[in-house]
């Protein structure tokens, strides 16, 4: 093996567990605003710790999905360079707290969220809406399809898990612009969970629908969870698709300045996130997926999902972090 190729193998392996460090540290600081009921301040605290922790990670780092104008939040903005330098070049996804308002309010499945892989490979999408659809692994390709009726999909699904329809649970976005599907999805006899925020976490839960028992993720929510979505199943097997909603000149236009040439394209998994995909998410309050963040007198401790596209690896990493100074300003 040369030199270089011996440093990536070795630099692949501190990714894995870097990555966890730049969530764990955005999480814990929003975590401290927990329940406070101010969404902006939360955001600004993830996305400073998450910058800053960024900013140690020795790659040459840009930021394709990042923070947007929809939150009316401070941002790790699109085309933003972290990292160190050098020459391994990445492109960089994230929600330094996915689930503002579940934060704010502290309910379940608040996250802070990273995806890392080669230039390239990750979807640069403006922060606009996406219309998705995702299911887990384990079954044919093209199984789905979001072109297809709600009804259609719900039921090739049946037939493909070989349950009755009624025992299939749709997960879908609690908003007014989802209440057709809502009707269609039960019009078919299956059961819909009904999420506030957190589609990242809600899109996961595909993946494990005997632990979750949500078997199929529906709706319109924000392009940049879609991608981390995309990226997270990249990982751990599923099947997804989405569609940017450029429904005026103005964000077909900043589409276009993004290389989007077809504004009706519709996208698969791979082609939101390709390539050696990093992915972790570190609990912010507890969830179905994670548990939050504990604060003790001597320690904090977090939980981290990271996994790893090109092998496969679902790492559950639970850590204690005795030296509380690691997490203050500097």
């Amino acid at each position: 093996m040369s030199k270089e190729a011996a440093w990536n193998a070795v630099l692949e392996r501190i990714l894995t567990l870097e990555v966890v460090r730049v969530t764990e540290r955005a999480a814990v600081a929003a975590a401290r605003l927990r329940g406070r009921g101010d969404e902006k301040a939360a955001d600004q605290a993830a996305v400073d710790a998450m910058r800053k922790e960024l900013n140690r990670l020795p790659i040459d780092g840009t930021v394709v999905i990042g923070e947007g104008e929809r939150d009316e939040a401070p941002m790790l903005y699109i085309g933003e360079n972290v990292g160190t330098g050098g020459k391994t070049k990445v492109d960089i996804a994230l929600d330094p707290l996915e689930g503002t308002t579940l934060c704010a309010k502290n309910q379940p499945n608040s996250l802070a969220v990273l995806a890392i892989t080669e230039r390239g490979g990750l979807l640069n999408a403006p922060d606009v809406y996406m219309d998705k659809i995702a299911i887990g692994p384990g079954y044919p390709d093209g199984l789905i399809d979001l072109d297809a009726s709600p009804a259609d999909n719900i039921l090739a699904l049946a037939k493909a898990k070989g349950v009755p329809v009624n025992e299939i649970n749709a997960l879908i976005m609690d908003r007014p612009r989802h209440a057709a599907l809502i009707e269609a999805v039960r019009a078919t006899g299956a059961a819909v969970q009904l999420i506030t925020d957190g589609d990242v976490a809600g899109i996961i839960h595909t993946t494990n629908p005997d632990q979750t028992g949500v078997d199929i993720y529906l709706g319109i929510g924000g392009a940049p969870e879609g991608v981390l979505a995309a990226a997270a199943l990249r990982c751990i097997g599923g099947q997804m698709q989405g569609r940017l909603i450029l429904d005026t000149e103005e964000k077909r236009e900043r589409a276009r300045r993004m290389g989007i040439a077809d504004p009706n394209k519709k996208y698969d998994m791979s082609e939101m996130a390709s390539g050696d995909v990093y992915f972790a998410a570190t609990g912010v309050t507890d969830g179905s997926l994670l548990t939050g963040v504990r604060f003790g007198r001597d320690a904090v401790t977090t939980e981290t999902l990271v996994m790893r596209s090109a092998t496969r690896t679902v790492r559950w990493v639970k850590a204690t972090h005795p030296l509380l100074r690691k997490f203050e300003s500097e």
